[in-house]
């Protein structure tokens, strides 16, 4: 009962033009995931519901994949914000040119982004040669 009244309380403080959400978002839980494209020069950020999703994905592009984890979708959004407020631009399929600052934030962030972008590099060439 007393948070109740709290809750009322502290509403009305909240002038009603900020028309703010207080419950929590649900968000879908699934794969957030870096793609990188040599031949572009190109890095790719993103979210697949499941990890077949992500695989037709790197089938069907010229990209290969850097690093995946476990995510939501809610942290794609929250990377998209944080990297359009330090000026990084994007085209419509998030992409992003590759610079070693973009690495730095993504890292930083705790996005997956691999160990090395060389070593990813290499390996894909070995394959390639295979």
């Amino acid at each position: 009962m007393e948070l109740k009244k709290i809750k009322t309380k502290y509403l009305k403080l909240i002038p009603s033009s900020l028309n703010l959400n207080l419950a929590p978002q649900k968000s879908k839980f699934g794969i957030v995931y870096t793609l990188y494209s040599d031949k572009f020069n190109l890095i790719e950020v993103g979210f697949a519901e499941n990890n077949k999703i992500l695989q037709n994905k790197v089938l069907h592009s010229e990209f290969i994949l850097l690093d995946k984890k476990m995510g939501k979708q809610q942290d794609l959004n929250l990377l998209i914000k944080t990297l359009k407020e330090l000026d990084m631009n994007f085209s419509k399929k998030l992409n992003i040119t590759y610079s070693n600052i973009l690495i730095r934030h993504l890292s930083t962030l705790g996005w997956p982004v691999g160990r090395s972008l060389y070593k990813q590099r290499k390996i894909k060439k070995e394959l390639s040669l295979a």
